[in-house]
């Protein structure tokens, strides 16, 4: 039995990326509740935290699949909703319509990304991030934040969440750092010091380097701790299911861990 920790429902519109042509380079994507649960039916994948599918540069989009993961959520016992919200001011109206339906059946996340725009540590997203916060210590919500490359999303200014509030709810950092900077500095050090200072904090690794999953599961039996704070993820329709079970599966090796990552931790954290 295999649980998935992220992955998005909804179809975007082409856009023409990097100025190219519009395209539609997540040619997975479902639309509908019963695409997603045929894909979770022939992948043999039995639960999943399902978010809103999301990556061109208008966050309404976003913000529109939000009622559909909660249906799927209601519809299938085996799917839990993560809910997108911003911090940005540009964004304050939205994410109060999303985080009015925070406390709604199958809700377990708060889906937190600045690749739309912002940063953690800019002042004006402050009080909107102290509210996503509070509203996910409420109804006991994990809150879902990315951390691919870049000057907007690095571990460095995503970390900041974890220092400011993963005392009190639980921040599960997705992409493991997201490239070659963020992978070092978590497993060499900061990954396990946080763990070890008392912050609830948690991971999965698609999308990551081929060396990081490997790394990190030497280091969490070098050190003792982490082995409960891993999950499994395949960010479809970004990611590939078939390469991050096969990965994972290998850099776990079958025993104690790899039933931690593949349903364990999954089951304490989005239960």
């Amino acid at each position: 039995m295999v649980s998935d920790a992220h992955r998005h429902i909804g179809v975007l519109p082409a856009y023409p990326f990097y100025g190219g042509p519009p395209v539609n380079p997540d040619t997975t994507a479902r639309a509908t509740i019963k695409q997603l649960i045929a894909d979770l039916n022939a992948e043999g994948t039995d639960r999943a935290l399902v978010l809103p599918n999301y990556g061109i540069p208008d966050p309404e989009i976003a913000f529109s699949f939000n009622e559909l993961v909660i249906e799927a959520a209601q519809t299938d016992e085996r799917i839990r909703a993560g809910l997108w919200v911003s911090p940005r001011p540009a964004d304050a109206e939205r994410t109060l319509r999303a985080l009015a339906l925070a406390g709604e059946d199958g809700v377990r996340a708060l889906k937190l990304s600045f690749l739309l725009g912002g940063r953690a540590t800019d002042p004006a997203c402050r009080p909107m991030l102290d509210q996503i916060f509070d509203h996910a210590q409420r109804h006991g919500l994990v809150v879902h934040v990315h951390t691919s490359p870049g000057a907007a999303s690095d571990i460095d200014e995503v970390g900041n969440l974890v220092e400011w509030y993963a005392d009190r709810v639980p921040v599960h950092l997705v992409h493991f750092g997201g490239g070659m900077s963020g992978h070092i500095k978590l497993v060499g050090s900061r990954f396990f010091d946080w763990i070890a200072a008392g912050k609830r904090v948690y991971t999965d690794l698609s999308w990551a380097i081929g060396f990081a999953p490997y790394w990190l599961a030497q280091e969490i039996e070098r050190r003792g701790i982490g082995h409960d704070r891993v999950l499994f993820a395949s960010d479809q329709p970004w990611g590939d299911y078939a390469g991050e079970y096969a990965r994972m599966s290998a850099a776990t090796g079958g025993g104690e861990l790899a039933d931690l990552v593949f349903r364990d931790t999954f089951a304490t954290l989005y239960h």
